[in-house]
């Protein structure tokens, strides 16, 4: 199948002149176009569609779980990244899952790290927004008070046995998802009454504050050191957890610059070695010293140079990533050119590596120095379950501002608190035990993270806000997306709609961090002479069904400037949608 012969896409591009919304619930998509039809910016509908994405999606996201995301200001021409990831309580210790988890970071209330999507939600509405929080929380209010319809990929998600044993022990959550011992069936109201409470009383304490950023300030303060914060606290010690007022009080978000590489003259931004960002940019590196404009898209020459360079920019990320408070990361080497053209030297046209590669020496590219030599091991194989993923959304608005945020941690991983309709943050479980690994398990320390948006500018001005849920898969869809868009010359929803590869062969992110020496898979709307090639080449090959939700749920927003107009696209693989005007 030939690039030029790609077929019509799935869906149609949907196309604006004003503003435009790509998230990964209908009902999400819908709040935040709401909201931009009342006269808010990008910043204030991309929080109102993550606050409906944490409603709608709660078995995938919370209000209590992550949210990176990155701001962009069309005024002031500033990009900004915010983190969104909690760190760990001062009382966990790597011992205590040795001692009595087996050495496995398992469902619980010990794997929560401190919650960390309303201070990010509300640091990007302080800084750059125009409403107040009671404003932009109404859409999520009225799903969480009224209900929204079950879906089959939500049911799907509940269903699974190890969401339900674990729902099924904890009465808080059983509640809410398993009245009646099993989850809601299709099309019956899912309604979160407590949520929907917690929701109204962050916006009761913006009442009667001196400005609109004060009363958000006061919101957060009543989420991290208020009445709120003290009904987490009690749940959480109840559960034998070990969060505290003091850890909630010294939590912040952090505000940052973003990272970036270039790929066939775009600037491509990612959020930094905290989480897995920067993967999409060294594998971009890794695959512009390819022409693979020059080649068929859906041969299998080209599947197998993206599962390669991904295999790399996967052992660098093994070995080096983690939270750049604890750990070193040679950033600036991992990211530079000639670092990649070392990767290409490695890489065989025709031979699938085994397994994961050695990582490379990024040290010998950076200007900094490393400050201790690394202790980190070469991985053994592994096998373990995989749980479930994130979300994503993005924004423009009639002023050229943009949004993009990928939340995460859902409701099968660890008790919802009681009263308050959300769980505090199980990322804790994409933590290692090992502490010659770069992402340890350490008090106050990150997790890294597999949630991770992205950005896109062409000469300086914004091109594009894109990301995906997926796990593991986000940076691998990621690539290919902007491989199909860039390289190809595919309209939004035509990148989005090619079917994927994805390789495992990684230790994986969450816990048990299982590794299969070689794994790939592949959708199956190919050619059959394309898995066949890639069995040749010694990938160790499955295939995926022929639409997917494990190879992710792609949104994008293309800027069109010849032509003034935006181009939104969501991915048919879930429940995800665009709509604008």
């Amino acid at each position: 199948m030939a690039s030029k012969d790609w077929p019509r896409s799935s869906r149609p591009v949907v196309m604006g002149t004003h503003h435009m919304v790509s998230a990964g619930h209908y009902l999400a998509a819908a709040a935040g176009f709401r909201i931009l039809e009342a006269g808010g910016n990008a910043i204030d509908a991309g929080v109102a569609a993550g606050l409906c994405i944490n409603v709608t999606q709660a078995d995938l996201t919370n209000l209590g779980g992550v949210a990176p995301l990155m701001t962009y200001r069309a005024d002031s021409g500033t990009l900004e990244s915010i983190s969104g990831l909690g760190w760990w309580p001062k009382a966990a210790s790597i011992e205590f899952f040795r001692r009595e988890q087996g050495g496995r970071i398992g469902r619980g209330i010990h794997r929560c790290v401190l919650p960390s999507a309303v201070d990010a939600w509300l640091t990007a509405l302080e800084r750059h927004g125009t409403m107040t929080l009671a404003e932009v929380a109404a859409p999520a209010i009225e799903l969480a008070d009224d209900g929204f319809p079950m879906y089959d990929i939500m049911l799907g998600t509940l269903s699974t046995s190890g969401a339900l044993d674990a729902m099924g022990s904890w009465p808080s959550t059983r509640a809410i998802f398993l009245p009646d011992g099993k989850p809601l069936p299709i099309g019956s109201r899912v309604v979160q009454k407590d949520l929907a409470k917690t929701l109204r009383r962050l916006g009761e304490a913006e009442r009667g504050a001196m400005s609109r950023e004060a009363g958000i300030r006061a919101a957060r303060d009543r989420f991290y050191t208020g009445d709120i914060a003290e009904q987490m606290v009690r749940f959480s010690q109840q559960q034998g957890g070990w969060l505290t007022l003091e850890d909630l009080a010294e939590f912040h978000v952090e505000v940052e610059t973003p990272v970036k590489t270039t790929y066939r003259g775009y600037e491509v931004y990612a959020c930094g070695p905290w989480c897995q960002g920067p993967v999409v940019l060294q594998t971009l590196n890794i695959l512009e010293g390819y022409d693979l404009a020059g080649r068929d898209r859906f041969d299998a020459e080209v599947y197998h140079l993206i599962l390669e360079a991904l295999k790399a920019a996967f052992a660098d990320r093994d070995r080096y990533y983690g939270d750049p408070r604890f750990v070193d990361v040679p950033i600036d080497g991992l990211l530079s050119k000639a670092y990649a053209a070392a990767w290409r030297d490695r890489i065989s046209a025709s031979v699938a590596s085994p397994g994961m590669p050695e990582p490379g020496d990024a040290w010998c590219f950076s200007t900094r120095q490393e400050r201790g030599p690394s202790r980190w091991q070469f991985p053994a194989p592994k096998d373990g379950p995989v749980e479930p993923d994130t979300s994503y959304l993005c924004v423009i608005d009639r002023w050229g501002n943009a949004f993009s945020a990928t939340p995460s941690d859902g409701v099968t991983s660890t008790p919802v608190v009681d009263g308050l309709g959300f769980i505090i943050s199980s990322r804790g479980m994409q933590s290692w035990l090992d502490p010659d690994h770069p992402s340890y398990l350490a008090p106050g320390k990150r997790p890294r993270l597999t949630p991770s948006p992205g950005m896109v500018f062409k000469d300086g001005r914004l091109f594009m806000p894109y990301g995906t849920p997926g796990n593991d898969v986000q940076p691998q869809a990621m690539v290919q997306f902007l491989v199909n868009l860039i390289d190809y010359g595919m309209n939004p929803q035509q990148a989005i709609d090619a079917p994927r590869c994805a390789t495992f062969s990684f230790p994986r992110s969450s816990d048990p961090h299982p590794y299969t020496p070689g794994l790939a898979h592949l959708e199956g709307r190919v050619d059959p002479s394309v898995p066949e090639a890639l069995l040749r080449m010694g990938h160790d090959l499955r295939m995926w069904p022929e639409w997917t939700k494990a190879a992710g749920s792609l949104g994008a927003i293309k800027v069109d400037r010849e032509h003034g107009t935006l181009h939104g696209a969501a991915d048919l693989r879930r429940v995800a949608y665009a709509v604008g005007r």
